[in-house]
C-alpha cells in the first residue's frame, strides 16, 4: 500500500503540468528594439505554458489580435497597468497587442507547440503589421 503514494506523487511530478513553464514579458514605452514594446517580442511555448505579462511602465496591457488566434482558444485583454497571467493551451500562433499603442506597433507573437508560419493579419495598421512581419521574418523563416 505504500508504494501508491509514491506511484501518485512521481505521477505528478513528472505530468505535463509540473513540467510548465511561466514566461515573463515586459511592457515597455521604449526597450533595445525601439518605442512601444514587449519584451521579449516572440516566445516559443510548449502547451500549457504560461505568460506574464508585465506592466514595467504605465500605460500598456496585452491582449490577443484579431485574425491570429489558433481555432478553438479564447482572446484575452488584460487591463492597463495591471499585470496578467496567460496559460497557453491550445498549439498555434497567437498575435498580442497593446490596445492603445497597437497604431504604433506594440504587438508581440507567441508560438505554441509546432505550427506553420503564420500571416500578417489583413487590415492590422501598417506599424504593427510591419514590426509583426519583421518578427516572422527573424524568429520562423530562418528554420
Amino acid at each position: 500500500m505504500r508504494a501508491l503514494p509514491r506511484l501518485a506523487l512521481l505521477a505528478m511530478l513528472f505530468s505535463p503540468a509540473a513540467l510548465a513553464e511561466v514566461h515573463e514579458v515586459k511592457m515597455l514605452n521604449r526597450g533595445a528594439s525601439g518605442a512601444m514594446v514587449y519584451e521579449p517580442d516572440y516566445l516559443h511555448l510548449q502547451p500549457g505554458d504560461s505568460v506574464r505579462f508585465l506592466p514595467t511602465q504605465s500605460g500598456h496591457n496585452a491582449a490577443t489580435l484579431d485574425g491570429l488566434l489558433p481555432a478553438g482558444a479564447e482572446p484575452f485583454k488584460g487591463k492597463i497597468n495591471q499585470a496578467l497571467e496567460v496559460k497557453f493551451e491550445v498549439p498555434g500562433f497567437y498575435g498580442i497587442q497593446c490596445s492603445p499603442h497597437v497604431s504604433m506597433g506594440m504587438v508581440m507573437l507567441i508560438q505554441v507547440g509546432e505550427a506553420a508560419t503564420p500571416a500578417v493579419p489583413d487590415g492590422l495598421n501598417p506599424r504593427a503589421g510591419e514590426r509583426l512581419a519583421k518578427i516572422i521574418e527573424r524568429e520562423l523563416t530562418s528554420r
